[in-house]
């Protein structure tokens, strides 16, 4: 009886998440398709950090790689001729923060280059660092060691999916409480997370407090090239909700604020770049940090 619910259980919430699939995805692209037979969104400019969003359809929301078991991706194809490149900076929020915190062991792991959160994850948990110290365990793969040796990514998998977590979600300003729900793990293992997390970044620390005083003394953040967002709608009131979504924006505003502002900067010179623009090639999309551009094959 209780394998027979279990199975249940699970086919139901398989077909949730099939149906999720096709009415997210699959459908709403199917009933959006043109004349010419290409789907065309539209990136909405008016957001609050900056950063352009998709609308009718949202097309920077499509399946991860390990979700796609619809090969929905494969449908985005270029034109006969032509071809797709994705001009990807690659994890440029935290480019931006290492370098606006000026945090030293963000910007080392960035200039040693390889995989940046399994870095995080050997500097967060002293059993992996300890085994990276010892040669029994590599970052990534290397022509001069045993293929014998296993990789961080591959042996320790929950750890640096933690590691990927907190890079993106710390720096948000995310509580040990929310990672606590996330993971559903004790308040206090969350806690000695993100206190492993800063202890290796007291730069990042120190610069979101203060960062987060500033705003709500002036009433406003702004990003890498003096942009502005007001926030002094979320300091007006006593409302302790209000006023931690004003601090959260105080710090994420300048991270992903200043990304977006490096990527739209990007776009304005690929456009105007001439010798881009004659030879066919075209922006059609943006993907928070990614330029997809369409051009001929032979070119």
């Amino acid at each position: 009886m209780g394998r027979k619910l279990n199975q249940a259980i699970n086919s139901l919430i398989n077909m949730r998440t099939t149906e999720k699939l096709l009415n997210t995805f699959i459908v709403s692209l199917i009933e959006q398709i043109g004349s010419d037979g290409r789907v065309h969104g539209s990136l909405n400019i008016n957001t609050e950090t900056g950063r352009l969003s998709s609308r009718r359809p949202n097309l920077q929301n499509q399946p991860s790689l390990d979700k796609d078991v619809y090969t929905t991706r494969k449908a985005f194809q270029a034109s006969p001729g032509n071809k797709l490149i994705i001009a990807d900076y690659g994890q440029l929020e935290l480019r931006v923060l290492a370098i606006i915190t000026e945090c030293k062991s963000m910007i080392k792991a960035f200039k040693d280059g390889g995989d940046f959160h399994s870095r995080t994850a050997g500097n967060m948990f002293p059993k992996i660092k300890k085994e990276l110290d010892e040669g029994v365990l590599l970052l990534e793969p290397s022509k001069d060691t045993k293929n014998s040796i296993p990789l961080l990514k591959d042996k320790y998998a929950n750890e640096r999916k933690k590691a990927k977590t907190m890079n993106f979600s710390v720096a948000y300003g995310k509580s040990a409480y929310g990672f606590a729900k996330d993971w559903q793990c004790t308040l206090e293992e969350a806690e000695e997370f993100v206190r492993l997390w800063y202890s290796d970044r007291p730069e990042v620390k120190n610069w979101q407090e203060k960062v987060k005083k500033l705003a709500f003394e002036r009433g406003f953040t702004q990003t890498l090239i003096g942009r502005y967002r007001v926030l002094t709608k979320h300091f007006i009131e006593h409302d302790k909700k209000k006023i931690l979504h004003g601090l959260r924006a105080a710090i994420n505003t300048p991270i992903q604020g200043g990304a977006a502002d490096i990527v739209i900067a990007a776009m304005v010179k690929l456009r105007e770049n001439s010798a881009i623009w004659n030879k066919g090639w075209r922006i059609i999309h943006q993907v928070h940090d990614e330029v997809i551009m369409e051009g001929p094959e032979q070119s």
